[in-house]
């Protein structure tokens, strides 16, 4: 399983694009697909017995045409099934520090917070050990579009594993990268606006955030000199920032802090998952 594409099953609908999305990155990066499915984690409302050899016998018919219609789709990939009697949340967590990445759908656009994504990709996204992708249902095949956008908010080495995935995976796609940068001034305390014309240094904090971006950025392009990046600053909060920018990508990348309490994932997380109209991949940062 070491190196592969990890891809969820929860024995609905919502997995389809999972195995589309997840098929695909496989053949691009010359990885095995592995298909993986926790009997004991079956929804609710799935017409079938509570018998356990009955949830079995679901399952491997979840995961036999999962594997049909990945092969279907590129019949040049291996790939293997598992189907396991832990809770889906810990198989998936438990073989996160085993692949390369892992793909999960989602049942798409809500309202309610915590409840778009399922409680098992909520789970899965907070304590993953490797990059996550979040593909919803309503969502077309993989990289429609040849962009990929990625969130650069840390200097140094905690945004490196954010940043090294997005130029991968721009690399295997011949995409190429959007590095957005969201600023925002510093708060006046105690001062009235007087003037209707910006003072002449207000640009400077904009320019400082631009020379900030093309340093982070330069060992990536040097590392993936064939990507070709657009540098994108703004003024704004970081997650309204990030969802005008990932209009037209095919692919949206976000870092999260590994043992964040007690939220597992941040308000800009969790508003990019909420709310992007393309896939989200999570990507765990020291």
């Amino acid at each position: 399983m070491g190196g592969s594409v990890l891809v969820g099953l929860d024995g609905t609908g919502n997995s389809v694009p999972a195995v589309r999305w997840g098929s695909e990155e496989a053949a691009v990066r010359g990885l095995s697909l592995h298909l993986l499915h926790s009997w004991v984690s079956q929804p609710l409302h799935n017409p079938i017995a509570q018998e356990a050899a009955n949830k079995q016998r679901y399952g491997a018919e979840v995961l036999g045409a999962a594997e049909a219609m990945a092969l279907e789709l590129h019949p040049g990939i291996s790939v293997t099934t598992e189907q396991v009697s832990e809770q889906a949340v810990d198989a998936l967590v438990d073989r996160s520090g085993r692949v390369t990445m892992m793909v999960l759908g989602s049942r798409g656009h809500g309202a309610i917070s915590g409840f778009l994504l399922g409680s098992v990709s909520l789970h899965v996204l907070g304590r993953a050990t490797c990059p996550v992708v979040i593909v919803r249902g309503e969502e077309g095949a993989a990289y429609g579009r040849p962009e990929i956008v990625v969130g650069v908010q840390e200097a140094g080495t905690q945004g490196e594993a954010v940043l090294d995935f997005a130029f991968a995976a721009a690399e295997a796609h011949q995409a190429s990268v959007r590095a957005v940068r969201a600023w925002e001034p510093p708060a006046l305390v105690g001062r009235a606006p007087t003037a209707l014309t910006p003072s002449p240094d207000a640009d400077e904090p904009a320019a400082d955030e631009e020379k900030r971006l093309v340093d982070i950025l330069a060992p990536w392009r040097s590392k993936f000199p064939a990507v070709h990046v657009i540098e994108h600053v703004q003024r704004g909060r970081v997650a309204a920032v990030l969802l005008g920018a990932c209009s037209q990508a095919s692919l949206l990348v976000v870092g999260r802090r590994m043992q964040r309490t007690p939220m597992l994932l941040g308000p800009v997380v969790f508003a990019v998952l909420h709310h992007s109209p393309c896939p989200v991949a999570v990507v765990p940062r020291i």
